[in-house]
């Protein structure tokens, strides 16, 4: 079959494929839309018209309804599977052979005319079209700003609350990789739970700032060596609360304040700061709190030594559904005894 495809050198900058067995229409159409300052791509084969819109760029189509070797509407039917996008005006020799009003509905075809010498009707809807295209595009365009704007500012709040974290760090020498270990034991035990990507995100993210709150804790006390005294451990306790109040005005760390606030809780309501109990505790939360707890055991303290892994494994399993949610302690476990090599990989990783 033969083909026109020639393109105007006055364009507009939009670009229509018609599509239609008839070379008349497609030669009329070629004349017709050229002189409007269209760029015009003819073709007779609907099959050959499929493959062009999968591998360029058009603005509009015109397609007939009833052609060989497939009609309007399966043609449609396969665009629809890999463009969403393209707009699509449909020809028909007679109103009573246009598909049903429910198909050209379902496949998303913006309007239809019948075939006629004049195209004056079909014009009108091309120009309809094309100013729906144009403000589409302007609300792509406008929308890609506006992401490209709230990224730059979440980065920069991210940089910020980084700056803070590497402080809370230069602080207290314990902090140093604790976050960074936190972060990826907790991924480790979403994997195993088999949780989403998303979930698996906030987990890398609340890992990395669950204890933000401890830049406002005294270094007289995040730094002592002697025991703590019921007045200083409780305004250690207090460093959830100052963490998710730092972070409570950035949208970007709304999904992890939960694990920020509620990492302290216990499964049966003992802990801080909101004594929530159970699955009042936030998933992600029981999850972090495991992993925060099984760094803390595992790792060098001024007054302590790391606890030998049977040691730490028999508490975390002695603590399940008392300190620990069971499944979550469970999963762990199974991670100890199972994949324990990728617990030494980050600890080697944040030495």
């Amino acid at each position: 079959m033969r083909k026109n495809n020639i393109q105007t050198s006055n364009s507009n900058g939009y670009k229509i494929i018609a599509v239609d067995d008839e070379m008349g229409i497609v030669d009329s159409l070629s004349i017709f839309l050229k002189r409007s300052g269209y760029d015009f791509v003819g073709v007779t084969n609907p099959m050959e018209a499929i493959e062009r819109v999968k591998n360029e760029h058009f603005d509009l189509m015109i397609l007939d309804f009833i052609m060989d070797p497939i009609h309007g509407d399966k043609v449609v039917e396969e665009i629809r599977k890999f463009n969403k996008e393209l707009y699509i005006l449909l020809l028909t020799g007679h109103k009573d052979l246009a598909p049903p009003l429910e198909t050209i509905r379902k496949l998303d075809i913006q309007g239809y005319c019948e075939k006629s010498d004049k195209f004056d009707q079909l014009l009108l809807l091309i120009e309809s079209g094309i100013k729906s295209i144009a403000q589409m595009n302007e609300i792509k365009r406008m929308n890609e700003e506006l992401s490209d704007t709230y990224e730059k500012l979440e980065k920069a709040y991210l940089d910020s609350i980084q700056t803070l974290r590497y402080t809370v760090e230069a602080k207290d020498p314990y902090t140093r990789g604790h976050s960074d270990r936190v972060s990826s034991y907790s991924v480790l035990i979403g994997k195993k739970l088999k949780l989403s990507e998303d979930d698996l995100k906030t987990l890398e993210v609340g890992g990395l700032f669950h204890d933000i709150g401890k830049i406002g804790i005294p270094d007289s006390i995040l730094l002592k060596e002697a025991k703590l005294t019921d007045d200083e451990y409780s305004q250690i306790k207090n460093h959830p609360s100052i963490g998710a109040h730092i972070l409570c005005n950035a949208e970007v760390f709304k999904d992890i304040i939960p694990i920020v606030k509620h990492h302290h809780e216990k499964y049966d309501g003992t802990g801080y700061p909101g004594r929530l109990k159970g699955d009042d505790i936030p998933y992600l939360a029981r999850i972090t709190a495991v992993a925060d707890t099984f760094d803390a055991m595992t790792s060098k303290r001024t007054y302590r030594n790391a606890l030998p892994l049977e040691v730490v494994r028999a508490e975390i399993e002695k603590c399940s559904g008392t300190q620990f949610d069971p499944d979550i302690a469970k999963a762990f476990i199974d991670i100890l005894d199972n994949d324990y090599e990728e617990i030494k990989k980050i600890q080697e990783m944040y030495a």
